[in-house]
């Protein structure tokens, strides 16, 4: 930094600090009698307690009144505790130091230990690409799972949405890509996960394989809405440093429904109205503001899996239509197949990638559009088969369909352990194409 450059950051530079007085606190929400402050803006609160300060958000003013949300809990806050301008939105430190490592809502270590150095400062809010500087999906990504390269091929950039009910092995699913995919790097967010499954999750089914080249964010559901919103953010914002670094990303957040509860929570703190099954209208807002930031840009690429809860098996409930008509597909886990033992229980007939038809050969697209229709007619006739009412040479189409289901079944069937790639899964498909016209 040249002499000018320091003159011209002394010039800039406010000497002063900004102070407010905690005037009550409601429910989540602290007010405030001042400082100046922003939307967005980290303040420190500093409580009854010798030397503790709690850090908090601006989220929103009211009647000459700053409103904050606390990152933790309001133990020990009272009316007149100081308020601490900081004049900055939350940022975080990011580097390749924190590839294997599992970190909370605001960048730090989960267990506490100190974060390796090397790191940046980098800001967890972004404005998503400008649409013109997004290359086009051209490439498909090897993701390691049978079911998906074979029949719903993924684009590197593309965001996927994994809709399911509880207990359907969505995270067994995330699991699984994490450590097949071809990806360079995996960035996984577990926003309002209970406490007993994270553990779970990264020793079962992340394991040391995938986390080794993983990097987790974790907000359990005791934690607060500001920081569940802020795992979603966080780990978004590790995904684009290293997208800008030119590494392919998989983004994986477990689960997008809970981030926009969190939303929700804060929203009705703040006094918006309740719309959509008591859904506030920033939560329509934020929804794409996030989930576009993701994708292909110049540099690199994010390719992004959301999971999406549905409620009693509802997939048009709001948070779920709303997400499916802003990503680029979905793939739809079914509690029948589940309850099969077909696992992972991914239904290809309700599944779609948008990208697909772009990233793969007319053959191989003809292939799959004989697959599905082979498997849309055995659904079709699956009672009558059961029960043993359909005739054989009734329709031959129905024939081939019942003659080929064990070999599509085992594409579609894969254990969690077991190591798949893209060309061994396009070659089952073919054959079993080859067989239906022979």
């Amino acid at each position: 930094m040249n002499t000018q450059m320091i003159l011209n950051e002394i010039q800039h530079l406010d000497p002063y600090k900004r102070y407010g007085k905690v005037d009550r606190v409601v429910g989540l929400l602290i007010e405030s009698k001042g400082p100046e402050a922003r939307i967005g803006e980290v303040c420190y609160i500093h409580t009854k307690k010798k030397d503790e300060k709690i850090k908090a958000e601006v989220i929103g003013f009211y009647d000459e009144k700053v409103l904050l949300m606390p990152y933790s809990s309001l133990h020990n806050i009272g009316a007149g505790c100081l308020v601490e301008a900081t004049k900055n939105a939350l940022q975080i430190k990011i580097g390749r130091g924190l590839i294997g490592k599992v970190l909370d809502s605001t960048g730090h270590m989960l267990d506490g230990s100190h974060l390796p150095k090397g790191l940046k400062l980098f800001p967890t809010e972004q404005a998503p690409p400008n649409p013109l500087q997004r290359p086009r999906i051209k490439s498909p990504l090897q993701i390691g799972v049978k079911a998906i390269d074979a029949m719903l091929t993924v684009g590197k950039g593309q965001r996927v949405g994994i809709f399911a009910g509880s207990g359907v092995g969505k995270s067994t699913l995330l699991g699984m890509i994490a450590r097949n995919s071809s990806a360079d790097i995996n960035v996984i967010a577990l926003i309002g996960e209970r406490g007993r499954e994270v553990k779970e999750f990264i020793e079962r089914d992340l394991g040391p394989e995938g986390l080794k080249k993983s990097i987790v964010v974790v907000a359990t559901s005791d934690q607060s809405a500001l920081m569940r919103i802020k795992g979603a953010y966080t780990a978004t914002a590790i995904s684009e440093y290293f997208r800008d670094l030119g590494y392919e990303v998989n983004l994986m957040m477990d689960s997008v429904t809970r981030v926009a509860m969190a939303q929700r929570e804060i929203g009705l703190a703040i006094g918006e109205p309740p719309t959509t099954k008591g859904y506030t209208p920033s939560v329509f807002a934020m929804l794409p503001s996030l989930l576009e930031r993701t994708g292909t840009s110049m540099n690199g690429s994010i390719t992004a899996f959301y999971t999406v809860l549905v409620d009693g098996d509802d997939f048009n409930e709001p948070i779920a239509d709303t997400t499916r008509g802003i990503l680029d597909g979905h793939f739809i886990l079914d509690r029948s197949l589940a309850e099969k033992g077909q696992f992972p229980a991914i239904n290809v007939l309700k599944s779609v990638s948008r990208v697909m038809p772009q990233i793969i050969p007319k053959e191989r697209l003809d292939v799959v559009q004989k697959i599905r229709t082979l498997l849309a007619r055995y659904e079709d006739n699956e009672e009558l088969i059961q029960i043993g009412a359909y005739k054989r040479g009734s329709n031959p189409v129905v024939d081939q369909a019942i003659q080929l289901q064990p070999s599509i079944l085992n594409i579609l069937k894969q254990d969690m352990d077991d190591k798949c790639d893209d060309e061994t899964a396009i070659t089952q498909l073919e054959e079993i194409a080859r067989r239906s016209h022979s």
